[in-house]
């Protein structure tokens, strides 16, 4: 009996198929559907040529994200052309033809092969691809036939109570399916939005940060008020309790809300840039390496990297060695034996630190930055020198100059004849008897 009722239903399916394929209307449809895709392919060729920005950026690395952009809703025209004009011709054909079976078929394909190609093309995180593939596409098509309403009554009536709250089936997967729909899109908007803020080079560094900041700032908190609707929490009674958990947490969330505003406060006073050198209070330093709303990044010599809370550049001293200018001055001691000529001495080490090509010198240089050599004190064994020199960033790393000019200079008073001095004492042995040596 199940099988001759299965082959009855499938005989009535392939008589209504047929005389669906006898009805002029059917191919009247037909016709209409290829017009409005070959009007559509025209259509969008013919505006991503009267406006450049449209053309398909593909492959070209050095384009900017406001072309990436116009290149990706360039190759959207055609099915958002075809959906647009597929979605008035439901109605058309309904009207004049008395049916619109075959278009309305054409609009649902042509919408989901549409969120194919976006999910394929634009979204990179596996679970919420994976999310929009498998339940965000077969959703759509649920609306799209009128199966959806049906559907969510039956998962509306599968809850659970727990005191005043209630869970079900349809609000989890609303959350679900909406929560990463949100997040997706507030990740790429940020990521999009800061790239285009960074490639701003009218806007100093500083600025372009503080605006990146404040946009990923502003992103999320939107996203958030947005996912708290979707949930179906009432914003209202939640200022109010926020109000009274705010004033708790606030005394105890003083360090981050602190070190968020000095961040804030660094980037727009200017005191400290990537690449700045910094030496804190209590010894430590390096190169600027980050910079972020709650701390900086140092990076040592040693490949260290210290996280300084940013209300220690507010709050604290430190010193910035290349803030206004990148040029340092440093000093080298060394010692000569008394006797010798220390003014020929002088003119020698002048001409051997300044031959370093780091070493800022010449007839062109200031006379104040050329190197200079000066005694220093007299010493118990012999004269204490030393020469300052100006170069160019600090003085350790791959700039480390101290090291090669001791080597050098120890080398010039060699060839020249001048001794580096040794400890020396003077002993004398007296008589005890009649107290004379």
């Amino acid at each position: 009996m199940d099988s001759q009722l299965y082959q009855q239903k499938l005989t009535g399916t392939l008589e209504q198929f047929s005389e669906l394929l006898a009805q002029p209307e059917t191919y009247a449809q037909l016709l209409l559907v290829s017009v409005i895709y070959a009007l559509a392919y025209f259509a969008a060729n013919r505006i991503r040529k009267l406006f450049p920005l449209l053309s398909d950026s593909e492959g070209n690395t050095a384009a900017t994200p406001l072309k990436k952009l116009g290149g990706h809703l360039g190759s959207l025209l055609f099915p958002l052309l075809s959906i647009t004009a597929l979605t008035f011709a439901v109605e058309g054909s309904g009207q004049l033809l008395g049916r619109s079976w075959l278009v309305h078929i054409a609009l649902v394909v042509a919408l989901l092969l549409m969120v194919h190609s976006l999910i394929r093309d634009h979204v990179r995180n596996d679970f919420i691809a994976f999310v929009f593939r498998w339940i965000g596409m077969p959703l759509l098509f649920l609306h799209q036939v009128d199966l959806l309403a049906p559907i969510v009554a039956v998962l509306e009536s599968m809850k659970i109570t727990v005191g005043n709250i209630e869970f079900s089936a349809y609000g989890i997967a609303r959350v679900a399916l909406f929560g990463s729909l949100l997040f997706w899109f507030g990740r790429v908007s940020n990521s999009t939005g800061q790239e285009m803020i960074r490639r701003q080079e009218k806007l100093d560094f500083r600025t372009r940060e503080v605006a990146a900041k404040l946009l990923e700032v502003a992103i999320f908190a939107v996203i958030g008020v947005l996912l708290l609707q979707v949930m179906g929490i009432n914003l209202t009674a939640l200022a109010v309790f926020g109000g009274a958990v705010g004033v708790g947490l606030g005394f105890g969330l003083q360090a981050i809300a602190s070190n968020f505003i000095s961040g804030i406060i660094i980037l727009l006073d200017r005191s400290v840039s990537v690449g700045d050198f910094i030496e804190l209070e209590d010894g430590r330093q390096g190169y600027v390496l980050e910079l972020t709303l709650r701390s900086t990044a140092l990076e040592t010599f040693d490949g260290k990297i210290i996280m300084v809370p940013n209300e220690k550049f507010v709050s604290g001293t430190f010193t910035n060695w290349t803030h206004k200018n990148k040029k340092q001055r440093y000093r080298v001691d060394f010692s000569v034996a008394y006797g010798s000529d220390i003014r020929q001495l002088v003119e020698i080490i002048k001409q051997t630190v300044a031959s370093h090509e780091q070493v800022i010198s010449g007839d062109t240089i200031p006379i104040e930055e050329r190197p200079d050599c000066e005694i220093d004190s007299f010493g118990d064994s012999g004269v204490n020198m030393f020469v300052e020199f100006w170069m160019e960033g600090i003085d350790d790393g791959r700039n480390r100059v101290g090291g090669d000019l001791l080597l050098m200079i120890y080398e010039a008073m060699r060839d020249n004849g001048f001794e580096i001095p040794f400890p020396q004492r003077e002993v004398r042995i007296l008589n005890e008897q009649n107290g004379k040596v």
